[in-house]
């Protein structure tokens, strides 16, 4: 009782400073005591790198905390990161196949559009296709041990084979 009323005592003191203890911002809830910085990189889709672009290009200190930033700021930033100026190399949907252009997916739609993409090379059949409809590792590693996961193997799966051998008898 007493370290909630102790907590919601240090919200009050930091609000009365202007800084706000949760800042949401584009669909993530981002800790205020936060520095910008690293603070953006909570957001799925944005790298450090990207997060670091973001300061540079519209002139916000990196160290500033996120609950110390105005809600026009805030707007700024999350106008910015929807539709970044940056060069295409620091994109994460560079020759994009529906659209055919280059730009930046953050959020669920990043979620959305790796399952889209995974289903596509199913359909096609193509060589990516075929080892992520089979679970196998996609991107040449090892098939002989590190890839398995919960699953039986060696003298495991003896076992297995001969309980269910005797329980056939």
């Amino acid at each position: 009782m007493e370290e909630e009323h102790k907590s919601t005592e240090k919200q009050e003191t930091t609000e009365r400073k202007g800084i706000r203890a949760i800042v949401r911002m584009l669909s993530t809830d981002i800790p205020g005591n936060m520095s910008l910085y690293s603070g953006l990189t909570r957001i799925k889709g944005i790298s450090w790198g990207l997060s670091n672009a973001v300061c540079y290009t519209l002139k916000i200190e990196r160290d500033k905390k996120i609950g110390a930033l105005s809600e026009d700021e805030v707007q700024r930033i999350s106008d910015f990161i929807k539709n970044p100026k940056l060069p295409s190399f620091m994109l994460n949907r560079r020759k994009d196949i529906e659209a055919g252009t280059e730009r930046h997916i953050i959020g669920a739609d990043l979620d959305l559009t790796k399952e889209f993409d995974i289903k596509r090379l199913k359909k096609i059949k193509s060589y990516k296709g075929l080892r992520h409809s089979a679970g196998q590792p996609v991107r040449g590693q090892r098939t002989r041990s590190h890839f398995r996961k919960n699953r039986t193997g060696g003298i495991m799966k003896m076992k297995k084979l001969k309980k269910i051998q005797e329980a056939k008898k």
